[in-house]
């Protein structure tokens, strides 16, 4: 009798945020978690005890401590991914792919108080690291075959991919580029079985939406905009994922898929 391959989740941005709580939430739906994350000596330890959780609900984590967005690191985590997955006594396929990656650059366009303004590295970088990164690694996991009938593609954007918030600019163009690349990746990936969703959560306060200027002001907002008069939280974003990661959701694919408890239909 065939062996059935063990269903892994590939989360890219693993140590914190929508990714801690979708790396949680998708190992106790039954899941094995690879986690990409790029931590400093001082943040290592909690990536490590987001792995002991993992442990602890009998689900197995391969944590990388990498830049995902460098292409040599990805093909060398492409590399190991697939060593691991092709182990004989437990065979395993990418059944999630999780691309949560929030690093860029929050700076103005164009200023009148001399303040400092986007360059073009940083522009590029923003965009590359946030949206375009997402392309390539689907392309090397479906193209090595660690992803196939069934998998699921998620990316996460936010209202500020459509709306504008002071200086954040370069984030809001990577995250209208990303809802672009799901779009087209849902129409060139539904011959293979693959499905792909943008996830647009609502304000949510993780360590990388407390680094844009005025996001206290962003949070007080929010929560007064918000239909149940509170922000998002990871985990209320991590559970929809795991519902949206079941194979009966094969018919959904190209969304931008609003969790944010209602927060966006509120003028």
């Amino acid at each position: 009798m065939e062996t059935q391959p063990q269903p892994w989740a590939l989360i890219l941005g693993a140590s914190s945020g929508f990714g801690e709580a979708t790396a949680i939430e998708l190992a106790r739906a039954g899941m094995n978690i690879f986690g990409v994350h790029l931590d400093r000596r001082a943040t290592l330890p909690h990536a490590e005890e987001i792995q002991a959780m993992i442990r602890a609900m009998g689900r197995e984590p391969v944590f990388f401590n990498a830049n995902a967005a460098d292409d040599g690191k990805r093909k060398e985590l492409i590399g190991a991914i697939g060593q691991k997955l092709s182990d004989p006594s437990a065979p395993g396929t990418v059944r999630v792919l999780l691309h949560s990656i929030a690093f860029g650059t929050l700076v103005p366009y164009v200023s009148a108080n001399e303040e400092r303004v986007v360059n073009k590295a940083q522009l590029e970088m923003t965009s590359d690291t946030m949206a375009h990164s997402l392309v390539y690694w689907v392309q090397d996991l479906v193209e090595s075959g660690l992803m196939t009938r069934g998998g699921r593609v998620f990316a996460m954007t936010s209202a500020g991919g459509t709306r504008v918030i002071a200086s954040y600019g370069p984030v809001s163009g990577a995250k209208a580029l990303l809802e672009a690349h799901i779009r087209q990746l849902a129409l060139e990936l539904a011959p293979f079985g693959i499905t792909a969703n943008a996830i647009r959560a609502g304000v949510t306060d993780t360590p990388s939406s407390r680094k844009i200027p005025g996001s206290e002001k962003l949070f007080e907002f929010a929560a007064m905009r918000n239909t149940y008069h509170r922000l998002t939280t990871p985990e209320d974003v991590a559970k929809c994922i795991a519902v949206l990661s079941d194979e009966n959701t094969y018919w959904m694919t190209g969304n931008t898929i609003g969790v944010d408890g209602g927060e966006d239909i509120v003028a």
